[in-house]
């Protein structure tokens, strides 16, 4: 694997284009930290999602250990599914040399260097929720497509309980010229097929785990959203906020990109 230096000596020499010396890029710098992580500083780069760390499983010191070597390479980080413990200890470590975000709603927390920007790609993303108990899991979404460059628009509690709720929501997401709607919904999910079936836009249905009895901690959930009969909808694990809003961020990110163009 080329180095930094080796890529840009061949870009100076003409051996190479600043578009070949990009792929180049995109493939480099996965580095160790001590036998606990291996930090993919590149992803970014390479694939358009930040490396997140998931706090969930890992001691608070373990969490702080690979936050802070990804901050010095990366110049943020990003540490989802964090505990009461996990918080203290990154509010300490963090507090006087970074602009610190700490979602309690979501369980995130997003440390940046203070000269750190986020790249705004133009894309636009909304998240639905069917309701109050499933804003957790919309807030994760929610700030991973705005960490890679989204405009994130929300509306909470438009279930198909009060089906009326869902009117206001749908003409603001036409009015917008939103790309992409996650709908995060427990229960029977019933609110992303409805949602899939009135617009023109892709559908990413998110399953929570909110539901009990028959079906219940979200399994009945993800069977009916797999099985809906809207087509233009896709459907993540259940509770899987990261993964729909990484998924809903890179689609709205390659409209955003045509959109900017002349």
């Amino acid at each position: 694997m080329s180095s930094l230096k080796d890529v840009l000596e061949k870009v100076a020499n003409r051996e190479i284009t600043p578009t070949q010396a990009e792929k180049l890029l995109k493939f480099d710098a996965i580095s160790q930290v001590g036998c606990l992580a291996k930090i993919d500083s590149n992803r970014e780069t390479r694939k358009g999602v930040p490396e997140i760390i998931l706090a969930e499983g890992k001691t608070p010191s373990e969490v702080l250990e690979i936050s802070k070597r990804m901050f010095e390479e990366n110049g943020r980080v990003l540490i989802s599914r964090c505990t009461e413990k996990h918080i203290t200890a990154l509010k300490e470590a963090f507090d006087k040399q970074a602009l610190l975000d700490v979602n309690d709603v979501a369980k995130m927390v997003i440390a940046k260097k203070h000269n750190f920007v986020t790249f705004q790609s133009g894309g636009r993303v909304a998240v639905l929720t069917a309701g109050t108990s499933d804003i957790p899991v919309a807030e994760e979404a929610k700030v991973i497509a705005k960490e890679m460059g989204c405009s994130v628009w929300s509306s909470y509690d438009v279930g198909v309980a009060g089906i009326h709720r869902l009117i206001e929501p749908m003409k603001e997401i036409v009015t917008k010229d939103i790309d992409v709607v996650v709908v995060v919904a427990g229960r029977e999910g019933a609110l992303a097929s409805v949602v899939s079936g009135l617009i023109d836009v892709p559908v990413i249905a998110l399953p929570t785990s909110k539901g009990y009895g028959f079906g219940g901690n979200g399994v009945g959930t993800l069977m009916a959203m797999l099985q809906s009969c809207s087509l233009g909808l896709a459907v993540v694990n259940i509770d899987g906020g990261v993964a729909a809003g990484a998924v809903a961020a890179l689609i709205a990110n390659r409209n955003g990109k045509l959109r900017k163009k002349p």
